[in-house]
């Protein structure tokens, strides 16, 4: 071995094109990640719009089975109506992603969505579906405390925010 560093075997090759360096590792992982944050965003979208036509077909059978002024049917109709803007908002977090968007504009994205999924779940909320009374209870006190901090968090992320962000 000579003394110039020539022939070292614990260097790599910068001849061999298969030799990648980290930050080529590191690009391609990136590309790939955005790649599938992109599939992600076009299934959330389809999953979406067969939504929207699954509750237009849901809404017409209901009409013409002259069930469209039952609470109950329009209550159904209204859970549908917000897992899909659930659905929007999921799609939007992961644009928001894949743009980089700043992490604010994220946090408030998973924000809205928790709101919206809590209410969601509070308009559907039915204590016949509990073994018990005090079950019902608990899920009921649980779901205020969700949405009276998730509410909370979105006040405090609007009014201090920009100043936590400095």
């Amino acid at each position: 071995m000579s003394d110039d560093g020539e022939g070292s075997s614990d260097a790599p090759d910068a001849a061999d094109p298969t030799v990648r360096s980290p930050g080529q590792i590191s690009a391609m992982t990136d590309r790939f990640v955005h790649g599938v944050e992109l599939v992600a965003a076009a299934v959330f979208a389809l999953l979406f719009a067969i939504g929207v036509v699954d509750l237009m077909i849901q809404i017409w059978q209901a009409t013409l089975a002259g069930r469209i002024t039952d609470p109950l049917v329009v209550i159904g109709f209204i859970d549908t109506g917000l897992l899909l803007l659930i659905i929007v908002e999921v799609y939007e977090t992961v644009i928001a992603y894949t743009e980089e968007s700043e992490t604010r504009r994220i946090v408030r994205l998973v924000i809205y969505t928790g709101v919206i999924a809590m209410v969601r779940k509070t308009i559907i909320f039915r204590t016949g579906e509990y073994a018990t009374a005090q079950d019902a209870l608990f899920a009921a006190v649980g779901y205020t405390v969700l949405i009276f901090g998730l509410v909370g968090l979105l006040l405090v992320e609007r009014g201090h925010g920009q100043k936590l962000m400095s």
